[in-house]
């Protein structure tokens, strides 16, 4: 009698409801980013920019640990049917672009005949970047300037400075977005990852002093900021020149 052998590959595997439970919180969690994003604008509507700041902070935590969840408990294989991805994009846009173009718009950070330029430079380019499918690399690096306007809105309301500067600033961003140079995804590019997080922690500790100091600051603290910006850039630069070249990912992933 011939023997039958089953490839696992071929049995259709069934989620248990426990599984499903996680997998909605995992989605859940992601989602919870829209809450952060609607409190944020509230904040800024009432000028309360040092809360803005807080609710963007919670915003940013979400999204540096919603997708290592989501891999962690499988919700692709949970929740075929439902696009977390797409989710995360949308949690992305608002509280990268949306609530930072807000913000720079009430602030007063750019000439009053240039505030709302700049605000839709923002925008526009960023909603060129997120509808991008090579957007993410297959080897974990954002194409273009990745959209990081709240960390310039940061730095803007933490340096005071000019407003045409400001506006150059965006300029230069907004033009970066469409230059394909290749930038480190802190939680997933593996290229020297440990030393890259635990850097971006210590900047993060920084901000939050920073922020607590507001409106006076020690300038050596936004010094030591400032210092892992150059770290960021100089390391993608760094992927750039000695990476070898991949083939396009797809942006929606998580």
């Amino acid at each position: 009698m011939d023997q039958i052998y089953i490839d696992s590959q071929d049995t259709q595997w069934t989620p248990s409801t426990k599984q499903k439970l996680v997998a909605w919180g995992a989605h859940l969690f992601t989602a919870s980013g829209a809450i952060w994003g609607l409190l944020a604008l509230l904040a800024i509507t009432n000028r309360q920019w040092v809360l803005a700041f807080a609710w963007m902070g919670a915003a940013v935590f979400v999204d540096s640990f919603d997708g290592l969840l989501a891999r962690r408990v499988r919700v692709k294989e949970v929740l075929p049917e439902f696009d977390g991805a797409l989710l995360d994009n949308m949690i992305d846009f608002l509280n990268y672009v949306f609530v930072p173009a807000f913000f720079l718009y009430t602030a007063d950070f750019l000439p009053r005949q240039a505030a709302f330029i700049g605000a839709v430079l923002i925008l526009l380019a960023s909603a060129y970047q997120f509808c991008q499918s090579d957007a993410k690399t297959e080897d974990h690096y954002f194409k273009g300037f990745p959209s990081y306007w709240n960390i310039m809105v940061f730095y803007m309301f933490i340096l005071s400075l000019n407003g045409w500067i400001n506006l150059a600033i965006i300029v230069l961003l907004s033009a970066l977005v469409f230059v394909p140079v290749k930038y480190i995804y802190p939680s997933r590019t593996t290229m020297h990852r440990n030393l890259t997080l635990a850097l971006a922690g210590i900047w993060g500790i920084v901000n939050v002093i920073i922020l607590t100091q507001y409106p006076s600051h020690a300038p050596w603290l936004v010094w030591i900021s400032l210092l892992y910006v150059v770290y960021y850039c100089g390391m993608s630069l760094y992927a750039m020149r000695f990476q070898r070249p991949t083939q396009p990912g797809r942006a929606r992933q998580r």
